[in-house]
C-alpha cells in the first residue's frame, strides 16, 4: 500500500491538543511552547480532544485558553473540537470496515483483563483476539467495541516508517499493541483514530507531544497508511516530573499553570526558561 508523506517544504502547521479534563500543568506548557515554536512562520492550531465526554470537566476549555493567553502563546483563530467531528471518524471507520479490518468485540473489561497477555514495557496488556475468532451477530444486543485486526492491517499496509526529530527514521512496529480498540459505544472513535484523522484533516505537518506517546505513533503510522493519509514529522519531547519524581498529573500540587499564576510567576520568564530547557525549582525532565 502506498504511504503518503507530508511535504515538509511547506509552511509548518503544528497543534496543541489538550483534553478538557482539568487544569493545564507545567508539562502541558512545555508541550504547547514546543508546538508553538515549531510552527514559526506557519500556523499554530489548538484542538480540544473531548472525544471521551465522560471525563470532560465544565470550564476546562475556557481555562485552557486562559492559560495559553497567560503564557503569551498566540494561536490560529480556527479551533477544532473532537466532539463535533464524529462524521469524519465514522467515514474512517466505514473505510476500515469495508477493507475487512474491523470486528465487533463484546468482551467486558474484566474478561479482557483476565484473557489478555502480559504487558510489554509501556504497552497495556494485549487483547488475545477472542472475538476475532467468533462471529458476533449484528442484532446482538450486548455492548460492543470495534477492534482493528492488527495482523491483517499490517499485512495490507506493508513496511512503514516515520521521521522523528529526535530519533531519526523509525520503522513502525504496531504489532505489539494487538487488536486495538478503534471505536467504542461510550466514547465514539478511539484516541488513536481520532488524532490520526484530525491531524490529516487539519493539514498538520509537525506533531509535538510527550515521549509517553512515542509508542502510540507506531499505531498512528499504520492508520495513516490504511486510510491513505499524510504522515507528519514527529517531535517527542521529554516529560516533566514533579518534586516526587513522578510524571506530572493535573492533580499534582503546585504544578498547574493556575497555581503558578496565583504564586506570582512571571509568564515571560517561565516561557523563556522552557525554551531554554529550564524548569522552576522542584521540577525536572525525565531522563535528565
Amino acid at each position: 500500500m502506498t504511504a503518503f508523506c507530508a511535504t515538509h517544504g511547506q509552511a509548518p502547521i503544528s497543534r496543541f491538543a489538550p483534553s478538557p479534563t482539568g487544569q493545564l500543568h507545567l508539562g502541558h506548557a512545555f508541550s504547547a511552547v514546543r508546538a508553538h515554536d515549531i510552527a514559526a512562520g506557519g500556523r499554530f492550531l489548538v484542538r480540544i480532544e473531548d472525544i471521551d465526554d465522560g471525563r470532560a470537566r465544565p470550564g476546562s476549555v475556557d481555562a485552557i485558553f486562559e492559560d495559553l493567553a497567560w503564557l503569551g502563546l498566540g494561536w490560529d483563530a480556527e479551533m477544532a473540537v473532537q466532539s463535533e467531528r464524529g462524521a469524519r471518524y465514522d467515514a474512517a471507520l466505514a473505510r476500515l470496515d469495508a477493507m475487512g479490518l474491523t470486528y465487533r468485540c463484546v468482551c467486558t473489561r474484566a474478561e479482557v483483563a483476565e484473557a489478555a497477555s502480559a504487558p510489554q514495557g509501556d504497552l497495556p496488556p494485549v487483547y488475545p483476539g477472542t472475538c476475532r475468532r467468533t462471529s458476533i451477530a449484528l442484532d446482538d444486543k450486548r455492548p460492543f467495541c470495534l477492534r482493528l485486526d492488527m495482523a491483517q492491517a499490517i499485512a495490507l499496509a506493508g513496511p512503514l516508517e516515520w521521521e522523528d526529530a529526535d530519533a531519526g527514521t523509525v520503522c513502525a512496529d504496531p504489532a505489539p499493541f494487538g487488536d486495538i480498540v478503534i471505536a467504542r459505544k461510550d466514547a465514539g472513535a478511539s484516541y488513536h483514530l481520532a488524532a490520526t484523522v484530525d491531524d490529516a484533516a487539519q493539514g498538520v505537518t509537525d506533531v509535538a507531544r510527550g515521549r509517553d506517546l512515542f509508542t502510540a505513533t507506531h499505531v498512528h503510522r499504520l492508520l495513516q497508511a490504511l486510510l491513505e493519509l499524510p504522515t507528519p514529522r514527529y517531535h517527542h519531547h521529554p516529560l516533566v516530573l514533579g518534586p516526587d519524581g513522578k510524571r506530572l498529573a493535573k492533580r499534582t500540587p503546585g504544578a498547574t499553570l493556575a497555581d503558578l499564576r496565583a504564586s506570582g510567576a512571571d509568564p515571560a520568564a517561565l516561557v523563556a526558561g522552557l525554551r531554554a530547557g529550564r524548569l522552576p525549582i522542584g521540577f525536572a525532565f525525565d531522563g535528565a
